[in-house]
């Protein structure tokens, strides 16, 4: 009996050693919880940071690619208007009078039997320019022609809140400049020579009906996080085909 109460006090003394001895190599001191804690809050601080720029880094992506695609969108319709000049006897199809640029197209809702008056112009939108395209309703006769034409004129150079509802905005816009290619030169459309001034209003006995063989269309872009520098877009006049470059 002696021999048995000195064996199990003997195994509780080496137990007691060793879970003090355990206990004494596996704590932490208060010093080290807090260097611990200082090491979790800086990775979560460089986590964080990492996940603050792959984000930016998105939404910058994001918005270069949607300036991109408005971009070209507005480019298709531009191209698409002038594809879709309507040249008809003794009527003005194209004019540039520095502001704006007005073009007698078909009606692509309609086919071709019903003609629109489509005008490209730039102005400054809450501080920001901003290219603009405006077209008319579908027109019936000459008279609603010559209105819609005059009205294409005085939108680009002072639009009324009525003719402000027929406009879209395209992209965002410094300035832009137009070039006609005639007699195989690249020339300013206000000052070619042998060229007579378009008449703000469609009349036979004045109007001229002579079409370049070609129309250069240069776009300032604002520096920003889409696209941005000067852009140069060049139409052939269809009937030319290959024969322009």
């Amino acid at each position: 009996m002696t021999r048995l109460l000195a064996a199990v006090d003997s195994h509780l003394v080496g137990r007691k050693n060793r879970i003090s001895r355990l206990s004494g190599s596996g704590g932490f001191t208060l010093i080290e919880l807090l260097v611990a804690i200082g090491i979790m809050a800086l990775m979560a601080g460089l986590s964080w940071r990492s996940l603050d720029g792959m984000g930016k880094a998105q939404t910058q992506v994001q918005q270069r690619t949607d300036s991109v695609l408005t971009l070209q969108v507005g480019l298709a319709q531009w191209s698409a208007d002038l594809d879709a000049m309507a040249q008809l006897p003794q009527t003005p199809a194209l004019d540039w009078d520095g502001r704006g640029l007005r073009i007698l197209r078909r009606s692509r809702d309609t086919g071709s039997s019903e003609l629109v008056v489509v005008a490209w112009a730039s102005r400054n939108i809450n501080g920001l320019g901003q290219w603009l395209r405006w077209q008319s309703p579908p027109l019936h006769g000459l008279s609603e022609l010559q209105a819609a034409w005059a009205q294409a004129a005085q939108w680009a150079q002072n639009p009324a809140d009525a003719d402000k509802k027929y406009e879209v905005r395209v992209i965002e816009l410094e300035r832009w400049q137009i070039f006609y290619y005639r007699r195989d030169a690249w020339t300013n459309p206000l000052s070619s020579a042998g060229v007579a001034a378009q008449a703000d209003n469609i009349n036979p006995a004045v109007a001229t009906t002579d079409l370049p063989d070609g129309l250069r269309l240069e776009l300032s872009l604002p520096a920003g996080e889409g696209i941005s520098g000067r852009l140069t877009r060049d139409w052939i006049l269809p009937t030319l085909g290959a024969n322009k470059s």
